[in-house]
């Protein structure tokens, strides 16, 4: 009796540490609280190891994603797999074996906060094998170093030498690709980079070649305002809460992790800054929906450096950079903090001239693209990854 006592009290500890509350329309609900325990428990295991000393917290997150998720550089009948680097940035690179002389080509960033993860992680190496079979394409997966070692604009000066070095003629003639064919993209913190250099590149007059199209996977693209209606609507949907989206961005920043509480009061920003982002203009009123601003009067001005720099926050850039941009795929999902982020800029970029096409999953969540495989495998996953793919086909 005492073991039965005591395996329902289990039971029941582990299905209230497992029940959160989600909207009735988000994709298989059930897997999405398994996912966001699992990873709540991670968090919370390396903020215990952070406090007692032990190690960084980010340190221990990425050990147990190494120890779970990395794999080797294995080749398979239909693509060629190598560990390589690109203007001396590691990077893996997926060519595929016959079909066309010259192939297509896409350099992607993978998502993580800036903080997290790696090309080599298994769902990142399945999706470009993917990419590479499905688009004839060669796929080059970058990775930049990571925070708290790197912060900005580490980051974004990695992803920026990548980028480089694969427009370069040696390297596209080494790897057989088509010039006119190539794309920049990436998911998350990844899309951020993606969308920083896309800008960058089409701004600079020196290289002869160009990125035709960019594709930008739920991007996090702004850190002026933490209370646009996505981040009011979906402040606790998984796997991507308010908080820890503020927790990124200041490793990501270099900032002091105690001004957590400023960013989500949305009182780390001045009136002047905030004006740069007027979400109720960009957003169309079913996004909008009963949701309002948030607004504080004294914003605490120069507490984070890179804040309104452009090139951190791609969607406070000035028009006339945004219209110098590539033909673009902005993939949002309703159940994320930065949906938001993505529609503004899709919108902004519409209204610089830029042809935009808008990819919106309805019962979608942040981070859903990457479970499109087993075991995590959802449906919205394949639904988005299999939409990205089909783009890339018809426009790449």
């Amino acid at each position: 009796m005492r073991l039965l006592l005591a395996g329902a009290a289990l039971l029941s500890a582990a299905a209230y540490y497992v029940h959160l509350p989600l909207p009735a329309g988000v994709c298989e609900p059930v897997k999405l609280m398994l996912l966001d325990a699992l990873f709540r428990s991670f968090l919370q295991a390396s903020d215990v190891a952070h406090a007692l000393g032990v190690c960084h917290r980010l340190h221990l997150l990425n050990r147990v994603v190494s120890w779970v998720e990395e794999v080797e550089a294995r080749s398979c009948s239909a693509v060629h797999v190598t560990d390589s680097q690109l203007g001396g940035v590691p990077a893996r690179v997926f060519q595929p074996k016959g079909g066309r002389r010259l192939k297509r080509g896409v350099v992607y960033f993978h998502g993580g906060g800036w903080a997290l993860g790696s090309g080599r992680m298994r769902s990142y190496d399945r999706l470009c094998r993917k990419m590479a079979e499905d688009l004839d394409c060669v796929v080059v997966s970058v990775d930049y170093r990571l925070a708290p070692e790197a912060v900005f604009p580490d980051q974004y000066h990695d992803a920026l030498a990548a980028a480089r070095a694969f427009l370069s003629a040696q390297v596209l003639e080494r790897y057989g690709v088509d010039p006119q064919r190539l794309c920049v993209s990436g998911d998350s913190a990844g899309g951020n980079l993606a969308a920083a250099v896309a800008q960058e590149l089409g701004s600079d007059r020196g290289p002869a070649l160009r990125f035709k199209l960019q594709a930008l996977i739920y991007p996090v693209l702004q850190a002026l305002d933490f209370h646009t209606a996505s981040y009011q609507q979906n402040q606790a949907i998984p796997i991507l809460h308010r908080h820890l989206m503020a927790r990124f961005w200041l490793q990501y920043l270099g900032a002091d992790a105690s001004l957590e509480p400023l960013l989500l009061a949305n009182n780390h920003s001045t009136l002047d800054q905030r004006a740069k982002l007027d979400w109720t203009a960009l957003l169309p009123a079913e996004r909008r929906k009963h949701f309002r601003p948030v607004v504080r009067e004294g914003g605490a001005a120069g507490t984070l450096p890179g804040l309104t720099d452009p090139r951190a926050a791609p969607l406070l850039a000035e028009s006339a950079v945004l219209a110098g941009t590539a033909k673009a795929y902005v993939m949002t999902c309703e159940f994320d903090v930065l949906r938001d982020d993505g529609l503004m800029y899709a919108s902004r970029l519409r209204d610089a001239g830029v042809a935009v096409t808008s990819d919106h999953y309805e019962d979608g969540f942040h981070g859903c693209m990457v479970f499109a495989f087993p075991p995590v495998a959802s449906g919205v996953g394949r639904r988005s990854m299999s939409g990205y793919i089909r783009w890339l086909d018809q426009n790449l």
